[in-house]
């Protein structure tokens, strides 16, 4: 009768070695790829906003149509903001960039409620237009001053800021930003 013979020990520990680095090798590459900065899927469109502003913390008052002030957290559940800031004379391009990103608001269907729309600026001045716009934004007015270095300064343009519910700043997205973008951010975020 053949008795099997045991295997060795440097045979078995050359199996266990090989074991451990087949689990230990995707942890490996994924910390060395992190060490020096990339991480797939981590960038956003917008332009991160640093030094990293609150702008519950600084007291940033925007006075609303109503003569209200704005609240960056809203008290009943919190929601983001997106705020749109218009250059001067807001019109038919102006226009067709807050219809986009009215459009995105209406796209996050079932999640609409976690994303507020506000308007920064002097409303649209055709009449037509700011009917279309007043639908979905709310009306507000920088009252110190605090967003003009985000605000654009050519004509009929529009920038925008992505706000989280406790009122930080999250992202930048200047005149002529890419609106599938601002979207796919959006979307990544409210969810």
């Amino acid at each position: 009768m053949n008795t099997p013979k045991p295997p060795s020990i440097k045979a078995s520990r050359l199996k266990l070695i090989a074991i451990a680095v087949v689990f230990a090798a995707p942890m490996i590459v994924a910390g060395v790829l992190t060490f020096t900065g990339w991480q797939p899927g981590s960038k956003g469109y917008g332009q991160p906003i640093l030094p990293q502003r609150n702008f519950v913390d600084e007291q940033l008052r925007v006075t609303l149509a109503d003569g209200g002030d704005y609240a960056w957290r809203d008290p009943a559940q919190p929601r983001m903001t997106l705020v749109a800031l218009a250059g001067p004379d807001c019109a038919a391009r102006c226009f067709e960039t807050l219809s986009g990103m009215a459009k995105t608001w209406v796209m996050l269907n079932r999640n609409q409620h976690r994303l507020r729309l506000l308007y920064v600026g002097q409303p649209p001045a055709d009449p037509q237009h700011l009917a279309a716009v007043k639908t979905y934004w709310r009306f507000g007015h920088d009252a110190e001053g605090k967003l003009a270095a985000f605000r654009p300064t050519g004509a009929d343009s529009v920038s925008a800021l992505l706000v989280e519910s406790n009122g930080t700043a999250l992202s930048y997205y200047p005149a002529g930003f890419d609106g599938t973008g601002l979207m796919r951010d959006v979307i990544k975020v409210v969810k």
